[in-house]
């Protein structure tokens, strides 16, 4: 299959395997995140921990859109969903991220009234289909899916489709990577880049890494060969001495990214500070619906006093148990997140906490990294 069997020869593997082990400097030890979430699955189902030297050490990051989604947004859903008249439209795998009392898929099975999509135009679908009903999309996502729910806001509006709302939990990258770097601990010396977010910004917007803070950078690609070569290219730059913004990935992803994204993102959303599930609130890191697009802004239409769920009107309260906050139980997502610890140093991991139960964000979805170790290590 073109793009993807030729990426994944083993003896391609193993002899880009054979030049990170000639290129790395015995004496240094070498601390590369990456980034995104698929990336870090990949690394675990295809063991390629297993090919690295000792001192080569991988760390996962914040780029799982799922897991870095706080309480406080799976919160306000669930209030939006004890309204009358109300249904939550939201891809399926935010349905089992814990809020500060339970989560989506406990009030589905109470109310049913949370519907999974598998994409924006299905919710709108949804909208067209229940007139009596008020559709509120969870839009959830990096700048990969922001511009298709920033097309689908633009569509609603020409259309005149007056039940159709969003609430915006889209997140940037850059930002979250400049406050991981000004932080120093953990030490970072390289980073591989999210790629799907870099076909849309493209190259650029990662300079300051380098620039600034002389850390190496560069764009790999998802499968193991792409990952590798990528490992490479990071030790490359570190013992030339020469950290930039490197693209492995280059056929997908240009220096100035997708400019028709850009501008639609550009279009619908203003950038806002927004929280970080254990990362805290970090500054122009969101996006928020533009005023000219307010009537589709579910936070500008819909107005909640507490986190009760309940159906107003019909006096039917909906009685979930309530529980304790996943940090409260000993979660150490947050910290998973930011690559300070690993899963197995959570007591939490494989016990009480698994993809079928969990506890927190980090193993709710399949990009999260509790659950890549959980099935592949």
């Amino acid at each position: 299959m073109k793009y993807v069997d030729e990426f994944r020869d083993k003896g391609l593997i193993k002899n880009v395997a054979e030049k990170i082990k000639e290129a790395v400097n015995p004496k240094k030890s070498y601390r590369f995140m990456e980034v995104c979430g698929t990336h870090t699955m990949s690394i675990a189902r295809f063991g390629l921990k297993h090919l690295l030297p000792p001192n080569v050490k991988m760390l996962s990051g914040p780029g799982c859109p799922v897991c870095v989604t706080p309480t406080s947004f799976i919160d306000k859903a669930i209030a939006y969903a004890g309204l009358k008249d109300t249904i939550i439209a939201t891809f399926g795998d935010m349905v089992k991220v814990p809020g500060s009392t339970y989560s989506l898929q406990e009030v589905r099975a109470e109310t049913g009234n949370i519907k999974v999509v598998y994409s924006t135009l299905d919710a709108l679908k949804l909208a067209s289909r229940n007139p009596g009903k008020r559709i509120v999309f969870l839009g959830v996502g990096f700048e990969t899916t922001a511009p298709t729910i920033a097309a689908a806001i633009m569509e609603a509006k020409s259309k005149g489709v007056d039940n159709f709302f969003v609430l915006s939990g889209h997140k940037v990258m850059p930002p979250a990577l400049k406050a991981l770097v000004k932080d120093k601990d953990p030490r970072i010396d390289g980073f591989i880049l999210p790629a799907h977010v870099s076909a849309i910004i493209g190259a650029r917007p990662y300079a300051f890494i380098s620039e600034r803070y002389g850390i190496s950078n560069v764009i790999a690609g998802f499968e193991p060969l792409d990952i590798m070569q990528g490992i490479y290219m990071l030790i490359k730059q570190i013992e030339d001495g020469d950290p930039r913004v490197d693209i492995q990935y280059n056929r997908v992803v240009r220096a100035g990214g997708n400019k028709v994204a850009q501008n639609i993102l550009k279009r619908v959303f203003d950038s806002v500070d927004a929280e970080w599930r254990g990362l805290g609130v970090i500054r122009a890191s969101g996006l928020r619906i533009k005023r000219e697009f307010s009537r589709i802004d579910a936070e500008k239409n819909f107005k909640t006093k507490s986190r009760t769920v309940s159906r107003t009107g019909t006096g039917a309260e909906i009685n979930l148990p309530r529980v304790r906050d996943a940090a409260d139980k000993g979660c150490i997502c947050g910290k998973v997140l930011k690559g300070l610890s690993e899963p197995k140093d959570c007591k939490l991991f494989g016990k009480g906490c698994t993809p079928e139960h969990p506890i927190g964000a980090c193993m709710v979805s399949s990009e999260g990294t509790c659950s890549a170790w959980y099935l592949h290590l």
